[in-house]
């Protein structure tokens, strides 16, 4: 695991400004790739050459992973989003939303998972708390039986001061509705979005407010 290099809080704070940034992101699913071009035999008659995403067992390139569900619902029944990125002074956060995609009662209670990335993909020591922060108030957890299409949400929140030392700089954030539920992967765009020195986390809720 190669941690990335962290940057003194001192330095970031002095070019910090006010500002709205949005990020968004998928989990590309493992495998895969390029398709295998299929090699057309030569007949009597012209014969068309195989449409690659013909072959079996090769995706056409772009398409889902056949392992995906057709509709986009992982096999959880969880699908988890992540908001716009809100900024205050040295302060980041952004609302997740957890949304029971399935056919059948969705049991939530607890906080999502959460881990910070590295440029490679592997995880860095970014430390991950179950509270709150300038943005919302932790109420604690709330057992909900989500109905289908019925959506709770939770606050993630980071702080980028100079009382927090040295900040560890993030390429994306893996986020889950619970720990043994599929994770996602959401891409930090912007220098002063991806600094940060811990992430805080409200609890799955129908309500976050307050």
């Amino acid at each position: 695991m190669r941690v990335r290099k962290t940057i003194p809080a001192a330095a970031f704070a002095a070019g910090a400004a006010l500002a709205l940034s949005g990020c968004a992101g998928f989990l590309v699913p493992a495998g895969e790739g390029e398709p295998v071009r299929a090699t057309a035999t030569r007949a009597p008659a012209p014969a068309p050459v195989p449409d690659p995403g013909a072959v079996t067992g090769v995706p056409t390139q772009g398409a889902p992973s056949p392992a995906a569900p057709a509709d986009g619902c992982p096999a959880s029944g969880a699908a988890v989003e992540m908001g716009p990125v809100e900024a205050a002074l040295f302060h980041r956060a952004v609302t997740l939303t957890l949304t029971n995609c399935g056919k059948k009662p969705y049991r939530v209670h607890g906080y999502p998972s959460v881990r910070a990335l590295g440029d490679d993909g592997e995880r860095i020591p970014v430390p991950v708390n179950a509270g709150g922060s300038m943005f919302g108030n932790d109420k604690g957890p709330e057992e909900v039986m989500l109905e289908p299409g019925r959506s709770v949400t939770s606050i993630l929140a980071w702080v980028s001061t100079k009382e927090g030392g040295d900040l560890i700089e993030g390429d994306a954030l893996e986020i889950a509705a619970a720990p043994d539920a599929g994770a996602r992967v959401f891409p930090l765009e912007g220098h002063d979005i991806r600094l940060m020195d811990e992430l805080n986390t409200t609890a799955w809720r129908t309500d976050t407010g307050g």
